[in-house]
């Protein structure tokens, strides 16, 4: 059974950077592409950013382009996140995702294209 364990979340001021891992266990990782996703108080939940297992092809939303980068590291069997240039607007709980889909196949699809997800991580952006 794949199980994802996400961490690295904070408190942060405007500006500053933070990076959250996901630990995978219970398949083979290279299998999978990552999605990063996340929530605040009253709102949906929001994909981030993806990346394939097999090539590490990236995609982002547009408001974190330049911001925030995805990477793995296939033979840890851990993704990340690391985000720069903060802003008020990015805190919310932040999940890692699994799917065995390709990212250019779901990354407009939301969620529900993911089978495997981590318990969250609460970053907050507060001077």
């Amino acid at each position: 059974q794949v199980q994802l364990a996400d961490s690295g979340g904070g408190l942060v001021q405007p500006g500053g950077s933070l990076k959250l891992s996901c630990a995978f266990s219970g398949g083979t990782f290279d299998y999978y592409a990552i999605g990063w996703f996340r929530q605040a108080p009253g709102k949906e939940r929001e994909g981030v950013s993806c990346i394939s297992g097999r090539d590490s092809t990236t995609h982002y939303i547009d408001s974190v382009k330049g911001r925030f980068t995805t990477s793995r590291d296939n033979a840890k069997k851990q993704a990340y996140l690391q985000l720069t240039s903060l802003k008020p607007e990015d805190t919310a709980v932040y999940y890692c995702a699994a799917s065995d889909y390709e990212c250019y196949m779901i990354f407009d699809s939301g969620p529900s294209a993911y089978d495997y997800w981590g318990q969250g991580t609460q970053v907050t952006v507060s001077s």
